[in-house]
């Protein structure tokens, strides 16, 4: 790693800046002291919600979901057609994941 006094470094910053965005790392120092290593930003992976949203694959959640629910109930189901309720499918979704 390079070492660099800070004089350097303010007289010549973009070339160094254009350094570290190759991925290089840079040793700082003041009167023969270091005092910061400079260095590239690590990449944070992205959630794969995060990646869907940005392909604009799928749009993010307005928050608050308690607050819509409560003034969008879901529709009961008719009991006229028949079948099971969704909370029995659920419940019986369940019993099989164990």
């Amino acid at each position: 790693m390079e070492r660099i006094g800070v004089r350097e470094l303010r007289q010549n910053a973009s070339t160094y800046l254009d350094r570290v965005k190759q991925g290089e790392s840079i040793e700082v120092t003041e009167r023969g002291v270091p005092v910061a290593i400079i260095g590239p930003v690590p990449m944070v992976k992205k959630s794969r919600v995060q990646e869907l949203i940005d392909e604009r694959r799928m749009t993010p959640g307005r928050g608050g979901s308690a607050a819509w629910l409560a003034a969008n109930p879901p529709t009961p189901i008719n009991p006229e057609y028949g079948g099971p309720s969704i909370a029995d499918l659920l419940d019986e979704q369940r019993e099989e994941r164990l």
